[in-house]
């Protein structure tokens, strides 16, 4: 049934390659991925397979595989994708011999997949979990992991009606979860090989911390005194990282009246209509945004509706806004912030908190993130806020805003918390040599 639901999803994505540029890419990418192999496997060599759905799983994995080319540099790496939104990205990673598509996993192109290259140990992340694939690997004696897993009682491997599916998890040699409800859960299964490791998301942000980019543009809008990187002086600074339309609504709004704060707003998408309807939601409160990245097509600065207002007036809601219309650059710009807020909370899910956190910031977050640990982590350490509506946003802004003891207190907790789950990578990394 289960392979007869894939080939039925592979001749559905096929179709939809003709409509949609993102699933054309996929599906020519899953194809080129045997001519890639057959290109730059090495028949004589032996690889460690990385499989990350996406670009958030490949960071998850990103330690590990830094780790492992910083102490084994002839080790050679294997990184396959799902989505084109981590191969994309991450297409030419340097640390990696062979980047690919990992076709859907049928029987015969898992098959396809294996014998064009030998692989040492797999290392599936999160919420990989492709049957075929795993059984070759079983079958081959292939030490493979689940590295930074999490499962829930909702999940259908612990349902009556799972169909045995769950007999895909025990073709894992090892599992590195993180928590102990998962590892109860496995548990539960007839599943020990377990071992609570935490999250690699925390030691990859402690990293890219340590290797954040001072932005010589944020700094003169900010106004901040040499040298370059010394932020004492430059007043309070609200960062909104991947903000979506409801996000925008509530923080514009606070902001429009309490103009001591400057705003850096990074958006989750920066395409022309959302910039274009940021500008009139500033606008409309009377107020101006500046763009990172000054291109021909958004050089200009979006004009405030200052009838009726002096000169002075206008002049003092200058520079107040910036807008950052380029991607790469959100995790440094958090270093930045007084008070961070990450989008997604009010559609689908949050986006990445501990990015904003490890910088030792209040980090704020709508309403739909019960399925992001670290999220529900960050709320009880003090660190995160949890808002539902605008006038809850006001609420703890302003008491935020009115307390430095409160400030500090959880600055500090979102920096401690972060700082307390780092060590995962070389638990994983001991435990697997």
């Amino acid at each position: 049934m289960y392979s007869l639901l894939l080939y039925l999803y592979q001749a559905c994505v096929f179709i939809a390659s003709f409509f949609s540029e993102k699933v054309k890419k996929m599906w020519r990418g899953e194809q080129a991925a045997f001519h890639i192999l057959e290109e730059k496997a090495d028949p004589e060599s032996e690889y460690l397979w990385f499989h990350a759905a996406s670009l958030g799983e490949f960071e998850q994995a990103r330690p590990i595989i830094e780790n492992i080319k910083k102490e084994r540099p002839e080790e050679k790496i294997l990184v396959t994708f799902f989505s084109p939104s981590g191969y994309e990205v991450r297409k030419n990673y340097e640390h990696a011999d062979i980047v690919c598509y990992l076709p859907l996993d049928t029987p015969t192109n898992a098959y396809r997949f294996l014998k064009r290259i030998n692989i040492k140990k797999a290392y599936f992340i999160k919420y990989e979990f492709w049957w075929n694939y795993l059984r070759f690997l079983r079958r081959k004696d292939v030490p493979t992991y689940s590295v930074s897993s999490i499962f829930r009682k909702e999940q259908i491997f612990f349902k009556w009606y799972n169909c045995k599916y769950n007999l895909v998890l025990k073709c894992f040699s090892h599992f590195f979860v993180q928590n102990e409800v998962s590892k109860q859960l496995l548990a539960k299964l007839g599943i020990t090989d377990v071992t609570v490791t935490g999250d690699t998301r925390f030691d990859r942000v402690k990293q890219i911390q340590q290797q954040a980019k001072v932005l010589p543009i944020v700094e003169e809008f900010l106004n901040c005194p040499p040298p370059m990187g010394e932020l004492e002086g430059v007043g309070k600074v609200f960062v909104a990282g991947s903000s979506w339309q409801p996000d925008e609504d509530i923080f514009l709004r606070y902001f429009a009246e309490h103009k001591d704060w400057k705003l850096i707003i990074a958006p989750h998408v920066i395409g022309e209509d959302h910039l274009n309807e940021i500008e009139s939601k500033l606008a409309k409160y009377g107020m101006k945004a500046q763009y990172y990245n000054q291109d021909k097509s958004r050089a200009r600065i979006s004009e405030p509706q200052s009838q009726g207002k002096s000169q002075g007036q206008s002049q003092s809601q200058e520079n107040r806004v910036l807008i950052i219309n380029c991607f790469g650059l959100l995790s440094s710009i958090y270093r930045y912030g007084t008070v961070a807020y990450v989008g997604g909370g009010f559609g689908v899910g949050i986006h990445n908190v501990l990015e904003a956190a490890v910088w030792g910031v209040p980090v704020f977050f709508g309403p739909n993130n019960k399925r992001f640990q670290e999220a529900q982590d960050l709320i009880a350490s003090g660190g995160g806020l949890e808002i539902n509506s605008y006038e809850e946003f006001a609420q703890k802004m302003d008491a935020l805003a009115a307390s430095t003891e409160d400030m500090q207190q959880r600055s500090k907790a979102s920096a401690d918390y972060v700082a307390s789950k780092c060590g995962a990578t070389q638990k994983i990394l001991e435990l697997t040599k």
